[in-house]
């Protein structure tokens, strides 16, 4: 009899067959759908006769009943990176590009693209509280218990394929109010905290029940315009807010030590940066002429929004907003302040909703792709607007590229575009850090904000406790973008790669060995044999597929999520395939 993957893999075939046949003519002659979902062994008679008896084969080795899973575009013409995923046999699966990505390695260890149990996405439809709040993964750590508004609850996994977990529980809590996490962790209740506030940081160094651990500002304090708004449609007024904007006093007054003035979108220490161009000089009485000869002589009303969630780049977000709306005053533009609940604000700024907004981006990995092509690129989502095709173009070109000097010169292409175009505003590279007891021991500061529990030791208690900025949206990471949301799901859901603990090169994790063939285009992944699902479902190479399907494929069921955005996704790999 046939394993319970390998009638998932044909019913999973079949599924995607009737939704691109549907019955219609268009889909007939494969002008509506531009993928094909097969079953790599529906055609192979051996496989077949292998699956009706229980005979060895020649070799010795029992028959094997797997039936792998693959889905393909019928070309490149959809405009997105995949060409296909194929799971070749059990533990490898195979990644074909439509153009070389040099950033691929760095994008497959991000978290969004955790590997789920195809059955367990096929029971939820891709959705639903039990994926979203409770999702099976095959970290060191599983979902006990999430207590909405309290906290999230884990205990270690007693099955983990890797080192398992020091601590036996661990408890995630949040607090959006720096002055809280701090006494919280002086008094004992918790063993470590995020992004300690401004003031904070003197006192926790002098303390010797504490540690202090400062990370690098790998991330990007802005303010965003979306140009399909007015007076944003209008690219002398975006110049104006920005020669209109005083960043020198934000960082030296709201920002903790080790944060610096953004003099472009990139921080110096991620690659694709470049001395030049730097941004605009902070000049009011040039802002209010610009305005004027753009037909705005006495300045003009718009709302601002932001969301109350201390981060690394805007430790202060309500005070900053303040300063901001003054600011602006003094050239003659009045802001309405908005202050949004933390999802409701990302989905509405993914969704193009917000004219004018505070936000910034942490680094996921440490290339210009992830700041650049995120944001600005063909993928990217609709926050800023339109996008700019001379961006664009540049920003895909050097994505392509091997050669670094080429890239840095298409990426200081791209920096003066920007600095033309004023899709957003660079404020800050924000220092910040993590504060743990003095005896947790493998204590981190990611620079990636990617902080794993499992590694540390809380001084041989059973329960180590931390306490970040705000409660995670949901656990379904491939459609989240929030940095709480994406560490606690880090702990539960692996990809086939990983960054190395505090740091951010790439290493093995669900995968034992990976390569690229001479063109760049064709990527083959061989994954790491027993390894098990927290529900006790063995890995295999269907999960890797189903997992990456359903965010690729837009015709997909279970294209669900919490939202259905998948903004990862689509910013790294340019294009959802079927999409509308």
């Amino acid at each position: 009899m046939k394993s319970t993957k390998a009638l998932l893999a044909i019913l999973f075939a079949l599924s995607f067959v009737a939704a691109a046949c549907g019955g219609s003519d268009e889909a007939a002659d494969g002008t509506a759908d531009d993928s094909a979902v097969t079953d790599d062994s529906a055609d192979d008679s051996s496989a077949d006769d292998s699956s009706a008896d229980d005979s060895s084969t020649d070799d010795g080795a029992a028959p094997s009943d797997f039936e792998g899973m693959s889905l393909a575009a019928e070309s490149c013409d959809y405009g997105g990176e995949l060409k296909s995923i194929t799971a070749v046999d059990e533990l490898t699966v195979q990644f074909e590009l439509c153009f070389p990505d040099v950033a691929f390695e760095s994008k497959v260890a991000f978290s969004a693209f955790g590997i789920h149990p195809s059955e367990v996405l096929e029971a939820t439809g891709g959705t639903g509280t039990e994926l979203l709040e409770s999702p099976v993964g095959t970290g060191p750590y599983q979902v006990a218990q999430w207590e909405r508004g309290n906290q999230l609850v884990y205990t270690a996994n007693p099955n983990y394929w890797g080192e398992p977990a020091n601590a036996e529980t661990l408890v995630f809590r949040w607090s959006e109010e720096s002055a809280q996490r701090l006494v919280e962790l002086q008094s004992g209740q918790v063993d470590g905290i995020d992004n300690p506030g401004r003031d904070d940081f003197e006192v926790i160094a002098a303390d010797s029940d504490l540690q202090l651990l400062e990370r690098e500002g790998t991330n990007i304090f802005y303010v965003g315009f979306n140009n399909t708004f007015p007076p944003f449609d209008n690219e002398q007024v975006r110049q104006a807010m920005a020669l209109g904007l005083d960043r020198q006093r934000l960082v030296d007054n709201f920002y903790p030590p080790g944060s610096k003035v953004a003099d472009q979108f990139l921080p110096s220490s991620i690659f694709g940066y470049t001395p030049e161009p730097t941004w605009y000089d902070y000049d009011p009485e040039a802002a209010k002429e610009l305005l004027a000869e753009a037909g705005y002589p006495d300045g003009f009303e718009v709302t601002v929004s932001y969301r109350n969630v201390v981060r690394s780049y805007l430790p202060d977000p309500a005070t900053v907003a303040t300063d901001i709306q003054a600011q602006m005053a003094d050239i003659g533009v009045t802001l309405n302040i908005e202050e949004m609940e933390s999802g409701a604000f990302l989905d509405a700024s993914d969704a193009g909703e917000l004219p004018m907004y505070l936000l910034g981006w942490g680094a996921d990995y440490p290339d210009a792709t992830n700041f650049l092509d995120f944001h600005f690129g063909i993928g990217a989502s609709d926050q800023f607007g339109e996008k700019f095709s001379d961006i664009t173009d540049l920003l895909s070109e050097a994505g392509q590229v091997v050669d670094a000097d080429t890239r840095l010169d298409l990426y200081e292409q791209a920096t003066e575009a920007l600095k033309t175009h004023v899709p957003m505003i660079p404020v800050a590279h924000g220092g910040s850090g993590t504060a743990f007891r003095a005896d947790v021991t493998n204590a981190q500061a990611s620079p990636l904000g990617n902080e794993v529990f499992a590694v540390m030791d809380p001084g041989g208690r059973d329960t180590i406790v931390w306490m970040q900025n705000a409660e995670p949206i949901s656990l379904y990471c491939a459609d989240e973008t929030d940095g709480e949301s994406l560490r606690a799901c880090e702990q539960v859901n692996e990809s086939l790669l990983a960054y190395e603990v505090g740091g951010t090169a790439v290493q093995p994790a669900l995968a034992e060995t990976w390569s690229a063939d001479d063109t760049g285009t064709i990527w083959t992944f061989n994954l790491r044999p027993g390894v098990t699902f927290h529900d006790g479902s063995a890995f295999d190479a269907n999960d890797v597929v189903t997992t990456w399907s359903a965010q690729w494929d837009a015709s997909s069921p279970l294209h669900t999520g919490r939202d259905g955005n998948f903004t990862y996704f689509n910013a790294d790999f340019g294009a959802f395939l079927n999409a509308e």
